[in-house]
């Protein structure tokens, strides 16, 4: 009786230290988001005295400063990247591994292990080579380059990750289709894609919120004030604007506010896409 009541303490007690670990690390990461959601909100005073409370009267000051500055541009910038670069790799990521998991051909396994080892390569090491031919092409400072360059680096999860999933699909319903004297491109078209709603999804979010955030590729090649992303032109917005801290709380607000919306778009089909192609078809 006493080892049952221990085990039940036990779990309790294993319970209650997990909700308190979930919770502890849900503040520490709302915490930061709410001080510059709030401050964005305040005057520079109001923030001064109470940068935790909630603003005593609300300031829009802080937004229409920010917006003053190259910010629209650089928004439009960041959301041309951003669509072209997800959509590109998405679609040519989803045919690439149809190819590798329902077509067999000599050395398929190891090319498909040479693109997934490319997932190892730190982008700082391609910027001098990716430099030279961007001079060479007369492309650095276009927004086409960058979304090349993000393209690239995208591809090689999204391979990977498409590639278990296509594996996974049960092989009767694509040999029904093809009975039925359907060719492969409409199996892939039909069959394919429709029932891959959730790891699209899943890998559209997971490339938006890596592009959206890249600053390091974006700093270097775009030059111009005026291709500048929003990541980018915010490190220098924010040495411009570091003594008005309502003005860059703001900034900081607008240009997380489409990564908020992207992800509660895509929250419900995040563990369904992330745990796609765990368990093999028939």
């Amino acid at each position: 009786m006493s080892i049952t009541r221990r085990g039940i303490h036990g779990s309790l007690l294993g319970g209650a230290s997990r909700y308190l670990l979930l919770t502890f690390m849900a503040a520490t990461a709302l915490i930061p988001g709410y001080i510059m959601f709030v401050g964005a909100f305040k005057t520079q005073a109001d923030f001064l005295n109470s940068p935790y409370g909630m603003p005593a009267s609300l300031s829009f000051g802080g937004f229409r400063s920010a917006w003053t500055d190259k910010f629209p541009q650089w928004l439009i910038n960041s959301f041309v990247i951003t669509t072209g670069s997800v959509v590109v790799s998405v679609f040519i990521a989803s045919l690439a591994a149809w190819g590798f998991a329902h077509f067999p051909f000599k050395g398929r396994e190891t090319v498909l292990g040479v693109t997934v080892s490319l997932m190892v390569v730190p982008p700082v090491v391609l910027l001098i080579p990716l430099f030279q031919v961007g001079v060479h092409l007369g492309l650095i400072s276009t927004l086409r380059l960058v979304i090349i360059i993000y393209v690239g680096l995208m591809l090689p999860f999204s391979i990977y990750m498409l590639t278990n999933y296509f594996k996974s699909i049960p092989n009767s319903i694509l040999e029904s289709a093809s009975v039925d004297g359907a060719s492969p491109l409409r199996i892939f078209r039909s069959i394919v894609i429709p029932l891959s709603g959730a790891p699209l999804i899943t890998l559209g979010v997971v490339n938006l919120l890596w592009a959206w955030n890249e600053l390091l590729l974006a700093l270097v090649f775009l030059q111009s004030n005026e291709k500048r992303t929003l990541m980018v032109g915010i490190t220098g917005f924010q040495s411009r604007y570091s003594l008005d801290i309502p003005t860059v709380m703001a900034g900081m607000s607008i240009a997380t506010l489409p990564l908020v919306v992207a992800y509660l778009f895509g929250q419900r089909f995040f563990i369904a896409g992330l745990t796609a192609g765990s368990v093999k078809g028939e």
